[in-house]
Order: C-alpha cells, then sequence, then structure tokens
C-alpha cells in the first residue's frame, strides 16, 4: 500500500544560504511538550493547529511551521498563515533573517545548530533569535527520501 503524503516536497534551493525581510509575517503560536528536547506531542499540536486553519478558510504559505526549542521542556511552535485565525494566538514576526538547510536524521540537529553558528559569525552575522523548520514529517520524509531541516535565524 502506497503511504499517504500529507506534508508538500520541500525545495532546498529557495531556503539555503537565504537572507530574506519579513514585515508583520502571520503566524498562529502554539506549544507542544518536550523531554531533553525531544517533542512528546508535536503531531496533536500539529493537528489542532491544521484544523484551526482548515476552519478559517486560510492557508499555510510555503507550508512554514518554526519551532523554538524555548527550554528543554517545551517548544513553541509557530505556523506560517495568510490571515488572522480566530481561536488562535496570532502573532506576527518582523526583521532580517537568515536560513540554511540541512539533511539527515533529526538526532543531528545538535550538530547542525553548531555548524549554523559557526558558519553565521564567519559571515559577521549575529543571531537574536533561532527557530527549526522541520520541512516534513516523518512519513513523508521516508516517502521522498530526504529529511530537511531548516534553521532560520533572526539577524541584527
Amino acid at each position: 500500500m502506497d503511504t499517504v503524503l500529507c506534508c508538500p516536497q520541500f525545495e532546498p534551493a529557495l531556503w539555503e544560504s537565504k537572507t530574506f525581510v519579513w514585515s508583520e509575517k502571520k503566524f498562529i503560536k502554539d506549544r507542544a511538550f518536550s523531554f531533553l528536547y525531544m517533542p512528546l506531542n508535536f503531531g496533536t499540536v500539529m493537528t489542532r493547529t491544521h484544523e484551526l486553519v482548515r476552519a478559517s478558510g486560510a492557508t499555510i504559505p510555503e507550508y512554514l511551521c518554526l519551532s523554538d526549542h524555548s527550554s528543554k521542556w517545551k517548544i513553541e511552535v509557530f505556523l506560517a498563515v495568510d490571515k488572522e485565525i480566530p481561536g488562535a494566538e496570532n502573532v506576527t514576526l518582523s526583521g532580517r533573517y537568515f536560513s540554511k538547510v540541512y539533511e539527515g536524521p533529526y538526532r543531528d540537529t545538535g550538530k547542525w545548530c553548531k555548524e549554523f553558528e559557526s558558519y553565521t559569525r564567519e559571515q559577521g552575522m549575529n543571531i537574536r533569535k533561532w527557530f527549526m523548520w522541520y520541512t516534513t514529517c516523518p512519513k513523508c520524509a521516508r516517502k521522498y527520501g530526504k529529511n530537511y531541516s531548516v534553521i532560520i535565524a533572526r539577524m541584527d
């Protein structure tokens, strides 16, 4: 039986080493629990936020979902939307951002973060805040044969 895909195929060239400016880019914010940074209820949060988006008739631009691992125990999730969503915590992000794409298992995230810090420092960038974007769920990553993650950081 063929696996059903729920995530669009990611195009890494669109996000590899790119600088861009957001001006009040719309997101809805939710939270997931984690244990030592490993998500525990991420799927539940994704289902809940997607249902709110669907019910409002909104869309998810670029299927962008940012994760802020704010502690070992909590992940703040920012799902891009094209309009305000009733019943959700609506927020905006503004500023200059830089993105870099990585491919491989999630367990390499620590290695990617160290490489990202080193790379941005070498380029004279100062990271103000950063997010992870896990571009596909594990099921779709297996189907596509690639597991891309993107680090997106707000720069000073």
